[in-house]
């Protein structure tokens, strides 16, 4: 990670196009020429560079097309793969293919962060969010794919690089989805559904933290902390899951 953060820092923010090399690259990975440059600047650029003379728009808007697009995709791809899955199977596993930890190794996989456009004075912070930032931008690419060329090319850049990869090393039989597994362990045992409430918001907005609270049958049983809500909550839901699991154990 730190390799990543010494590329960048020495990166100029004062581009207007992409590099010959970076150009190369970038079609190299979508296996087009791509039509329209400034879509991929723009997937490219955080927000903390927006506003300077050559960067009007961040990546943000292309990154809220781009999680519906890989969702879809996902969806549609897990949908083929396992034709003798239930609804409930694919969509516990879907999860373990959109969340930011699997974007961000995506985006290590395609040297993402060698695109970036980023502010050095954001790269200096402490709390910096890198994984989370590959992870937006990674989705970001896949709407500017998306627009640029199409649901055809932007599926098989997914499946290229982020579905089959996973499906190699069994992501797909990883249960990591705790507020699932809390959900139907208090099915199980009768219990009310868990309740997620947000209990503090803290930080600057591009270092923002959530602080969840889950609570079962009006019993707090786990707090967690993230950068976004669904983080949160899954920390907290594990959290929950441990204690409630541990008590199930102890009357047995």
């Amino acid at each position: 990670m730190f390799g990543f953060l010494s590329r960048l820092l020495r990166k100029s923010v004062e581009v207007k196009l992409l590099s010959k090399k970076n150009l190369a690259e970038l079609e190299k990975l979508i296996e087009h020429k791509a039509n329209n440059q400034q879509l991929y600047i723009e997937a490219f650029t955080h927000r903390s560079v927006v506003d300077r003379k050559k960067f009007k728009s961040s990546n943000e808007r292309l990154e809220f097309l781009g999680d519906s697009v890989l969702g879809f995709a996902i969806a549609y791809a897990l949908f083929k793969n396992f034709p003798d899955k239930d609804e409930g199977f694919l969509t516990k596993i879907r999860s373990n293919f959109v969340n930011k930890n699997t974007l961000y190794d995506a985006g290590v996989r395609i040297n993402l962060i060698d695109f970036l456009f980023i502010s050095n004075e954001l790269l200096v912070s402490v709390n910096i969010g890198i994984k989370s930032i590959v992870a937006d931008a990674f989705e970001a690419l896949i709407g500017a794919i998306y627009l640029d060329l199409g649901f055809d090319t932007a599926y098989k850049f997914i499946n290229k690089y982020l579905l089959e990869p996973n499906l190699k090393i069994g992501l797909h039989l990883v249960d990591d989805n705790f507020k699932s597994q809390l959900l139907e362990l208090t099915q199980a045992v009768h219990l009310e559904m868990p309740k997620y409430t947000v209990i503090r918001e803290e930080g600057p907005e591009h270092e923002r933290v959530f602080t969840v609270s889950v609570s079962v049958s009006n019993e707090e049983l786990g707090i967690g902390k993230g950068r976004n809500k669904k983080s949160a909550e899954q920390e907290a839901a594990k959290q929950a899951f441990g204690i409630l699991k541990s008590r199930i154990v102890k009357k047995q």
